[in-house]
């Protein structure tokens, strides 16, 4: 099972043209769906804006030099390591669940694009990556969903109760499950091999066609934020800034307003 390229299997009944359509598609549905969301909830606008006042109030100047480390520090404190999570184990679970989907999502574009039929057979890697990439993905997610969210840990909600933020959440580790459901279908040749394949792209298109109302476009906007807020504490302005009261959703926000997960 880890080592089959089940997209390949796909292309006896599905044109591996389809499937690179559908992925581009999907592609294009995150970028229009993370614009989206900068503008209707003016993030940039706001951004830009604060930035000249950070500027503007700044005690102290930050060189060019210092502006390139804070930028480096912030890739690799917050967008590789997720420093802005303090809990160990929402960050763990964070970074189980992250580098698992772009192991997953990178190894689905590869064997699509470059190995979609049997005759263009995959490197072992790509499926093992896959396979493994889905697992994380779903031991982050349902160990965070089970075990982690503050309204079931703190506040003693059921684990069951949904709401609109958790709508990425619900997705990923449903593409995620149903992609290994559906590849072990395959593999034991289940009859309801095609139902699965079926519900697994559903889940993977409210994952990527729902950006503009779950919280998948904050991993865009969080390493934005966090370099913002390095460089409010280098130049000695952060204390200086006022918090806005007539926008309830803005950039600087982001690490408060994702702390569910």
């Amino acid at each position: 099972m880890f080592t089959t390229n089940p997209f390949a299997e796909l292309s006896a009944f599905l044109s591996p043209f389809v499937m690179q359509s559908y992925i581009i598609v999907m592609i294009i549905l995150v970028m229009a769906g993370t614009i989206y969301d900068v503008l209707h909830k003016k993030s940039a606008q706001y951004f830009f804006r604060n930035w000249r006042h950070v500027k503007n109030k700044g005690t102290q100047p930050v060189s060019p030099g210092d502006m390139a480390a804070l930028a480096v520090k912030t890739v690799v404190v917050e967008a590789l390591m997720s420093g802005e999570f303090c809990n160990t184990r929402r960050r763990i679970a964070h970074l189980i669940t992250m580098y698992g989907f772009l192991a997953y999502a990178a190894t689905t574009i590869a064997m699509v694009f470059w190995y979609p039929t049997p005759a263009t057979l995959a490197p072992a890697i790509l499926p093992f990556l896959w396979h493994v990439g889905a697992l994380m993905v779903c031991f982050g997610g349902y160990w965070f969903w089970f075990f982690i969210r503050v309204d079931v840990t703190a506040e003693g909600n059921s684990p069951f109760r949904v709401v609109r933020a958790d709508l990425f959440i619900l997705a990923l580790v449903g593409s995620g499950t149903l992609a290994l459901v559906w590849a072990y279908f395959q593999v034991i040749n289940n009859s309801w091999v095609n139902v699965v394949f079926g519900l697994y792209v559903i889940a993977t298109t409210i994952l990527f066609g729902t950006v503009p109302w779950s919280k998948f476009a904050h991993m865009f906007f969080k390493p934005a934020a966090a370099f913002q807020r390095r460089v409010e504490e280098a130049n000695g302005s952060r204390n200086n800034m006022p918090l806005s009261a007539d926008k309830p959703e803005t950039l600087g926000s982001v690490r408060e307003r994702s702390s569910n997960y």
